[in-house]
């Protein structure tokens, strides 16, 4: 029961001494784990929700410490599956006739027709109840950390108070990490790609562009040869966009094998579908390194739900990068916003957990100026972030690059001290975990004279970054 809590934090097993006391029920539901991580799952003491409000049950009341380890009332690998994995969304997900399969099926049969105007208030109409929704948390959900978080605090009460060793989330010490998306949806968009790439150029951004392989546009090979030779990233988008990639399971394996085929021909290490649709369960049929398809709370998107994390996490062998903020055209056209503000809120939130922020900005809605002086202050906020907070901005690959080869590292004690062994070891750094009163402080070791973004310095005079964060 402490898989995705070892997954997490990479520290070593002896540190994890939660455990599940007796027999779980069978009925699942909404309960709390301390004042604000709402679970869902089953308890072995006390009763659940259907609802994620109300009077929940603090299963944090239950925990019961005994020589050194804590028996929990439910099972956090249980509770974690069920929000990575939105299994949530069956006992709380609400549908109106505009969110329904047929409703959705007419819209994309209509849509060639329907003007940009319709088109929009239509999509308003149906999202028109989004902040009705209580869970998840909008506009950052990140339950998932609390509740590792409270696990943490418990064990190293359990061994008491001793330091947790940890392998650092991010490589060469970065305290959190962001990724900027392109998903190209029409002719106009992938005509204003290589004006995008300049606009990102400009940033120092790197990034990627997702590009749908049939019916949609036409692209050839010098299209995509120009985008790499720019230094961005090419990955699959849906297969023609037409929203029922997902619309039965026989469909979206015959369809998934055609995406496949546009993978390899791409040379793609990433997919997303389109309008972020999605059905996890399915995903074995993919042959990708990883996915980008998984809100992290789903208020404003045309399937609700949400993963409930700022971290990338495996989906069997396909590593998912949630998409962590508001996507623009949700941004400029249901909240009618055309400033940062909500993208800065969120990159806040985001790096408090010293997670991944990731945005999805097409190239087809910035072609109006206030819009593209928009994503310009973002890229401009986010640069600043790099050179002041040290914020790692890498392309997708990258991060799964890294991801993956963290996945595989252990932490090994030599002697006195605890060394990381895995590939990529390199980059990888020793963090600890204490408690300052009630507060989680993460603290990474600077024995090596390292600071983030791997560059030498004195440890004891550094004004890079204290290496020290309080939860």
């Amino acid at each position: 029961m402490n898989r995705t809590f070892l997954e997490y934090y990479r520290c070593p097993k002896e540190f994890a001494v939660c455990s599940a006391g007796g027999g779980l029920t069978g009925q699942s539901g909404h309960f709390r784990f301390g004042p604000e991580a709402i679970c869902f799952g089953s308890l072995r003491k006390g009763s659940v929700r259907n609802v994620a409000s109300g009077d929940l049950h603090d299963s944090w009341d239950d925990v019961v410490a005994h020589s050194g380890s804590l028996s929990l009332s439910f099972d956090p690998d249980q509770v974690i599956d069920n929000l990575r994995l939105e299994r949530y969304c069956a006992a709380t997900n609400r549908h109106s006739v505009l969110s329904s399969r047929l409703a959705n099926t007419l819209y994309y049969l209509a849509r060639p027709l329907l003007g940009v105007r319709i088109r929009r208030h239509l999509q308003k109409l149906r999202l028109a109840d989004w902040r009705s929704i209580s869970f998840p948390r909008w506009p950052v959900d990140t339950t998932v950390e609390q509740v590792h978080e409270g696990m943490l605090r418990l064990c190293i009460r359990a061994r008491g108070g001793e330091r947790v060793p940890f392998i650092w989330f991010w490589p060469d010490g970065f305290p959190g990490c962001a990724i900027v998306t392109h998903d190209v949806e029409a002719v106009p968009g992938r005509d204003f790609c290589p004006a995008l790439m300049d606009i990102d150029e400009r940033f120092g951004i790197p990034s990627s562009f997702q590009l749908v392989p049939e019916k949609r546009y036409a692209f050839g090979p010098s299209f995509m040869e120009e985008i790499r030779a720019r230094g961005f990233e090419i990955n699959v988008h849906d297969l023609n966009h037409d929203g029922r990639l997902f619309a039965s399971k026989a469909q979206f394996f015959e369809r998934a094998r055609r995406i496949n085929h546009y993978g390899r021909a791409f040379g793609a290490l990433g997919f997303r579908s389109g309008a972020l649709y999605r059905n996890l369960a399915w995903y074995d049929a993919l042959d990708f390194s990883y996915d980008m398809s998984v809100p992290n709370a789903a208020h404003l998107d045309p399937q609700r739900g949400g993963c409930c994390t700022v971290m990338p996490y495996f989906v069997g062998k396909i590593l998912e990068l949630p998409v962590t903020a508001t996507q623009d055209y949700s941004l400029f056209h249901i909240l009618n916003q055309d400033s940062t503000a909500l993208w800065e809120l969120e990159i806040a939130q985001i790096l408090e957990k010293h997670g991944l922020a990731s945005f999805i900005v097409h190239p087809d809605y910035i072609l109006e100026a206030r819009m593209r002086r928009a994503y310009k202050s973002l890229l401009g906020y986010l640069s600043g972030l790099r050179a002041e907070k040290k914020l790692w901005i890498a392309l997708p690959c990258d991060v799964n690059h890294w991801w993956r080869a963290r996945s595989e590292m252990k932490l090994l004690r030599r002697g006195k001290k605890w060394v990381v062994e895995g590939p990529e070891k390199h980059r990888a750094w020793l963090a600890y975990a204490s408690l300052d009163g009630d507060r989680l402080v993460y603290e990474l070791d600077r024995s090596e004279g390292m600071s983030p973004g791997g560059s030498r310095v004195d440890a004891s005079n550094s004004a890079i970054n204290p290496g020290i964060y309080i939860n």
